[in-house]
C-alpha cells in the first residue's frame, strides 16, 4: 500500500515542473532523468524516474513517464500492529497534446503498479486562451480504477473508483504579475462491498479500543465506501525588475468525511549570473480531524466507521525547501541544445494533536496518555533535464 500521502504530494513536484503546458504553445522536447529520495518516520522510499517528450509537427506533443518507488518502512503504524516491510511500485505515463489555434487538447493515461495495488487513470483535458493570450481557461476531468489486495490474504480484493473534475483559469494581470485560480472536486467510491468491508483504508492498519482491564486491544479498521473532497487554490506569480520572482500560492480543502485543511506556500527564486538559479520556500499545513477518527476509542465496535489512521488526524506541518539549477554550457553534453543539473531539499516537521506513539511501553504510560507523536522527514530530488 502507499506509504505516505505527505511524500506524494511532494514528490509530485516533480511531475508539475515536467508536465506544466500552456494554451496554444506546445511543450519543449526534452529529457527528464529523476532521482527521488525519501527519509523520516521510519519509511525510506526512492528510486528513478525518466520521462521524454517529443513534438510531432507543429501541432502535437506526445510524452511518456517510467516511474519507480523502492519502499522500506517501519513506521510507526507498522511498528506498533505489524512487522517492517519492503515493497516496489512502478508507474508508467503517457499524455499527449494537440494544438488548434489558441486552443489546446490534453489526454493522459497512468498505471500504477505494487505488489498489493493496481491503479489505472485515464485523463482529458482543454485549455482556451483569450484577449490575446492574456486569459487562459481550462478544464479537466479523469477517471480511475483501482485494484487493492493484500499479501496476507490472496483472496482480499476491493475495487476503488475514482473520478475528478478540475476548473483553472489563469490571468495576465500586469507585465509583471501572472495570476491563476483552480478547483477540483474528487469523488472516491468503493464498488460491491458489503457494509462490513472497506477499500478506501490500508487494510493492514488497526484501531485500538479500551480492554476494560486499563490496557487497549485492536480490530480492524472500516471507512465510509465513499469519500467526496473539493480544493480552492490561488497562486500567484510577480517578476522582479532584477530577474527574481516571488510566488505565493492558498489552498483550502474540504471533505465528506469531516476534514478541513488548509496550506499556504511563498517561494523565492533567485537567478546568479546566467548559469544559476536558486529558490527558497516556506510552507504551512494544518488540517482537522474526520468524523470517525480517534486515537483510541472506548471499546470495540464504539461506532460504524473506525479509523486510527494518522492521516485522519487533527494535525499541523511546516516545511522548509531549498533548490539549485545549474545551467551546463552549451557543448559540454554534446547532441542537445542545452542542459540543466538540478537538485531540491525539503524539510517538514509534522505535529499531531491526537495521534499518540503507542509504541511505549505499557507501565510506562496509561492506555491514552501516551507521549503525542510528531515526525521529521527529508525529501530529496535529484534531476537532470535535456532539450534537444
Amino acid at each position: 500500500m502507499r506509504e505516505s500521502n505527505i511524500y506524494i504530494l511532494l514528490i509530485s513536484f516533480f511531475v508539475i515542473i515536467t508536465s506544466n503546458s500552456y494554451a496554444a504553445v506546445l511543450p519543449d522536447e526534452r529529457i527528464d532523468l529523476l532521482y527521488h529520495g525519501y527519509d523520516g518516520g521510519g519509511a525510506q522510499i526512492d528510486g528513478p524516474s525518466i520521462l521524454v517528450r517529443k513534438n510531432i509537427g507543429t501541432s502535437v506533443s506526445v510524452s511518456a513517464n517510467y516511474y519507480v518507488d523502492m519502499v522500506s518502512s517501519a513506521s510507526i503504524d507498522v511498528e506498533a500492529t505489524a512487522s517492517p516491510y519492503s515493497e516496489e511500485r512502478k508507474e508508467t505515463g503517457f499524455t499527449g497534446q494537440y494544438m488548434v489555434d489558441r486552443s489546446t487538447i490534453n489526454i493522459g493515461y497512468t498505471s500504477s503498479k505494487e505488489n498489493d495495488y493496481d491503479a489505472s487513470t485515464y485523463s482529458f483535458g482543454v485549455d482556451q486562451s483569450f484577449f490575446g493570450d492574456l486569459t487562459t481557461l481550462g478544464f479537466g476531468v479523469s477517471f480511475g480504477e483501482d485494484i487493492v489486495g493484500q499479501n496476507t490474504d490472496p483472496t482480499y480484493e476491493r475495487t476503488l473508483q475514482r473520478r475528478k473534475y478540475s476548473i483553472n483559469a489563469s490571468q495576465i494581470v500586469t507585465k509583471n504579475l501572472l495570476a491563476s485560480l483552480s478547483f477540483d472536486s474528487v469523488s472516491d467510491q468503493c464498488l460491491n462491498l458489503t457494509q462490513e468491508q472497506s477499500c478506501l483504508n490500508n487494510p493492514y492498519r488497526s484501531v485500538r479500543y479500551l480492554s476494560g482491564t486499563g490496557g487497549y486491544l485492536y480490530q480492524s479498521e472500516l471507512y465510509p465506501h465513499t469519500r467526496n473532497s473539493d480544493a480552492l487554490g490561488l497562486r500567484a506569480i510577480y517578476y522582479l525588475p532584477y530577474r527574481a520572482s516571488v510566488r505565493i500560492e492558498a489552498r483550502q480543502f474540504a471533505d465528506s468525511w469531516g476534514i478541513e485543511a488548509d496550506n499556504v506556500e511563498l517561494r523565492y527564486l533567485h537567478p546568479y549570473r546566467d548559469q544559476w538559479l536558486f529558490e527558497v520556500k516556506y510552507r504551512v499545513y494544518q488540517q482537522t480531524a474526520a468524523d470517525f477518527y480517534a486515537d483510541l476509542f472506548p471499546y470495540r465496535d464504539a461506532q460504524n466507521f473506525l479509523a486510527r489512521d494518522k492521516e485522519l488526524s487533527p494535525f499541523s506541518s511546516n516545511t522548509i525547501g531549498l533548490g539549485v539549477t545549474y545551467k551546463i554550457p552549451a557543448g559540454v553534453i554534446p547532441w542537445f541544445d542545452k542542459s540543466t543539473a538540478n537538485l531540491y531539499w525539503d524539510h517538514f516537521n509534522i505535529d499531531y494533536d491526537d495521534f499518540r506513539d503507542a509504541r511505549v511501553s505499557p507501565t510506562d504510560y496509561a492506555a491514552g496518555e501516551e507521549p503525542l507523536y510528531s515526525l521529521q522527514a527529508d525529501v530529496i530530488r535529484l534531476y537532470f533535464s535535456f532539450w534537444f
